[in-house]
């Protein structure tokens, strides 16, 4: 498969800067950059983005974390490898990824979880988090841009 163009937020570099800096306002917000990178897996996974799933794994690879807890992601309701606070947080981002898949988006059950575990400034920043996600899955899925491959 070959990419249809290049990634939108490089033909856009004001685009770009924008959502650099997004990320980069979600830092040292109470909620830790291992969990965001996890969730960030989940959801890349989910939408099948290959550029996001390949530089998640790649960046908790780095970072030390085990390869049972990158693998266990994808299947992470089975898998003993993760806190309570983790699995709210991968719930989270599951269904704020899925919206459309159920009557309630987000139900009360998964938010309460999340609440439980996060405050306030920690769960915005879980929030955004995954709506950034979001973001750079869907430029990357919809040019079919490919793991490993350039950003050109």
């Amino acid at each position: 498969m070959q990419a249809r163009m290049k990634n939108p937020a490089l033909v856009l570099p004001e685009t770009l800067q924008a959502l650099l800096a997004l990320s980069a306002s979600l830092r040292d917000r109470g909620l830790s950059e291992n969990t965001m990178d996890l969730v960030h897996l989940r959801v890349s996974q989910i939408n099948g983005c290959s550029v996001c799933t390949d530089m998640g794994f790649r960046k908790l690879q780095k970072a030390g974390e085990t390869v049972e807890r990158i693998v266990g992601v994808s299947a992470w309701r089975e898998m003993p490898y993760f806190t309570e606070a983790e699995r709210a947080a991968l719930a989270l981002g599951e269904a704020a990824t899925r919206l459309a898949d159920r009557p309630e988006a987000v139900s009360d059950e998964i938010w309460n979880e999340a609440a439980r575990h996060y405050d306030e400034k920690a769960l915005s920043a879980l929030i955004v988090s995954i709506a950034v996600d979001n973001v750079w899955n869907r430029l990357n899925a919809t040019v079919r841009q490919q793991a490993g491959a350039s950003w050109n």
